[in-house]
């Protein structure tokens, strides 16, 4: 019965409809924390962005695995023809493509790891996409993610454990001695610190020396 539900529901399923990339609660976090970083987002193209960028975790069996390491795809390309679209119909056609591409690119490298992969730099959505994390309060968050599942695959791999893709980070010593407590909210302490630090070290889109890979 469990496999079958798993089936039917993976846990990347459960992460966009109640777990941490909850459709309708992680947008606003993601919102919140580009106003804090970047100001208000008044363009909608940014209101979309935030709606879209973590959908195509829908039907992942994972989310650090090979799998879910491909999710920002889907939103990306939702974004890409939603801008075309409306480009289309405004005062410069001629220009739909490439604007619609830009926009591909910044939801599509809102995975650091992505950027890191492919040479290129992470858009100011991962940025605020990190820091979202930090901003969302435990009480919040920790009930979510530990009725989707996902909570054991976060804890399994923080800090580069079972040679997951996080090891060779940076950690601070903070991050470090809260991931070593082992509990749900040491990991939990852990995870925001290093989304925090992460973020305010790159807001201003310097070169990412933090992230393993390239």
């Amino acid at each position: 019965m469990k496999g079958l539900f798993n089936r039917l529901f993976p846990v990347g399923t459960r992460s966009v409809l109640f777990g941490a990339h909850c459709f309708v609660i992680h947008p606003f976090f993601v919102a919140w924390a580009w106003w804090k970083l970047y100001g208000w987002p008044n363009m909608w193209e940014l209101w979309a962005a935030f709606v879209l960028h973590d959908l195509g975790y829908l039907g992942k069996p994972n989310l650090d695995g090979p799998e879910g390491e491909t999710h920002p795809l889907l939103g990306a390309r939702a974004l890409r023809w939603l801008v075309y679209v409306c480009e289309l119909v405004g005062p410069y056609p001629e220009t739909a493509a490439a604007t619609a591409q830009d926009w591909y690119h910044f939801s599509y490298y809102h995975s650091r790891f992505l950027a890191k992969r492919d040479g290129v730099p992470f858009s100011r959505l991962c940025v605020a996409d990190k820091l979202a994390c930090a901003l969302e309060p435990w009480w919040l968050y920790l009930p979510r993610v530990w009725a989707s599942g996902e909570l054991w695959e976060y804890m399994a791999l923080a800090g580069g454990k079972n040679g997951s893709k996080y090891a060779g980070e940076p950690n601070s010593a903070a991050v470090q001695a809260a991931l070593n407590e082992g509990t749900i909210r040491g990991w939990h302490r852990g995870m925001t610190s290093y989304c925090r630090e992460w973020a305010l070290e790159h807001q201003d889109g310097r070169t990412d020396t933090w992230t393993p890979g390239g």
